[in-house]
């Protein structure tokens, strides 16, 4: 009698709805799921007017080292990759493809640490059926996402400043699971910075820094107004003429203030009664504070590492007085272990739990690649040669130091031919 051999596993990937405004949505838009459409769609505010997000996503537009520490804590986080056990075949294929974008768990993993580090708030969405034939996640920008008061659900529209209700979408808080239009299970997973006195949403590392971080591209802005005026001096244009009243008089000042203020090169002109004579004149304004703006703007700067717990190196401020590839290795080891690390471990820990329940394989086997900026030693050199180069004991013929320095360093591939 002739053995049955196993069935090879056939991977499939959610595609979802054409008409669908939000990613794998699988609710219909202007419907959401039965807890939107009980008449009443109640959320809890993000911020006092509910668009904290868009105003911390517009200073991160507006600061470059600010905007340049959220990406670089989020390609850390995301790592080079993942490791899975071999035998892991569908844990394998979902690390590739995570979703019908052709988005793979790294690039999902990049986007929700891009969000957790701008608005201390983070949102994927999880995608499954009853069978558990497939698993999807599908990144929701967090400003477009709000908390139900029920408590259960995420609310999402794709512009909180002019809502409607026909617009809204919800999905189930995980772990509930709630089937969508689309016949499969659906679920938002929600991660959060916790604060005190904030029980709903999260609030960034960096709150302390807002203000210097509005210093920091002020001064970049007042530098452009220097350069836009041909670095002229600023001053009062006195001009002989009159009135009508005084009523004009306070109109035209009150214009010219709010025209040229704080814009250095600029002329502000103002009209004045003359007796006998012309007496027209231009007052310069000089200013000597050009080192004061220069340490404000440095300060700002040192300011806003330090709020977002990160390091200068690792941020590329430093490069200009040298590169230094021991300082850059030491503060990446740093941040390893006080940030980046601890950021992973709870961005994966409902990831590797889906994997486990849904995919029916050891989620806890699957570990984000971390490699540092620049390497001390290459990864092909063995570890009795590297012994070796930093003047330490070294043995050739010990098994152990046989191995390349890519099979013992947390930064290497799991496996070298």
């Amino acid at each position: 009698m002739e053995q049955k051999r196993n069935k090879p596993y056939t991977p499939k990937i959610f595609t979802p709805r054409a008409n669908s405004s939000f990613g794998g949505l699988g609710f219909p838009v202007g419907g959401g799921s039965s807890a939107a459409a009980k008449g009443g769609v109640e959320w809890w505010k993000w911020g006092s007017d509910n668009l904290f997000p868009t105003a911390l996503a517009q200073l991160a537009r507006r600061s470059t080292t600010h905007r340049r520490i959220i990406n670089d804590k989020a390609d850390y986080i995301s790592g080079k990759g993942f490791t899975c056990a071999d035998e892991a075949v569908r844990t394998r294929f979902f690390l590739d493809n995570a979703n019908s974008h052709g988005e793979s768990l790294r690039q999902v993993l990049n986007l929700l640490a891009i969000d957790k580090a701008l608005f201390g708030n983070a949102f994927v969405e999880v995608v499954t059926d009853a069978q558990h034939s497939f698993l999807a996640l599908f990144h929701q920008d967090a400003s477009k996402c709000r908390l139900a008061k029920d408590g259960a659900h995420v609310l999402l529209h794709h512009d909180w400043s002019h809502f409607t209700s026909a617009d809204v979408v919800a999905l189930p808080l995980y772990p509930l699971f709630e089937q969508g239009a689309d016949g499969n299970l659906h679920t938002m997973i929600h991660y959060k910075d916790y604060e005190p006195m904030f029980s709903h949403y999260g609030v960034p590392p960096y709150v302390a820094g807002l203000g210097v971080s509005a210093i920091a591209y002020k001064t970049d802005d007042w530098n452009i107004s220097r350069l836009e005026n041909s670095f002229q001096l600023s001053g009062v244009m006195l001009l002989d003429g009159g009135v009508e009243s005084e009523e004009q008089a306070a109109e035209l000042m009150r214009t010219a203030q709010r025209r040229f203020a704080g814009q250095p090169g600029q002329v502000m002109f103002m009209i004045k009664e003359c007796d006998e004579g012309d007496s027209s004149r231009f007052i310069p304004i000089t200013s000597s504070n050009e080192g004061d703006w220069k340490a404000l703007h440095d300060q700002a700067t040192t300011d806003i590492v330090v709020a977002h717990s990160w390091f200068r190196s690792l941020s590329g401020l430093d490069y200009s007085a040298g590169f230094s590839a021991d300082r850059i290795l030491h503060e990446y080891e740093v941040a390893l272990n006080t940030v980046i690390l601890g950021e992973q471990a709870e961005l994966m820990e409902p990831i590797r739990a889906l994997i486990t329940s849904v995919l029916g394989e050891d989620g806890s086997q699957v570990e984000v690649i971390n490699r540092p900026p620049s390497r001390s030693k290459p990864l092909y050199m063995k570890v009795w040669e590297a012994r070796r180069a930093d003047g330490l004991d070294y043995d050739p013929e010990d098994p152990d130091q046989q191995m390349y320095v890519a099979q013992v360093t947390k930064y290497g591939l799991k496996n070298v031919d």
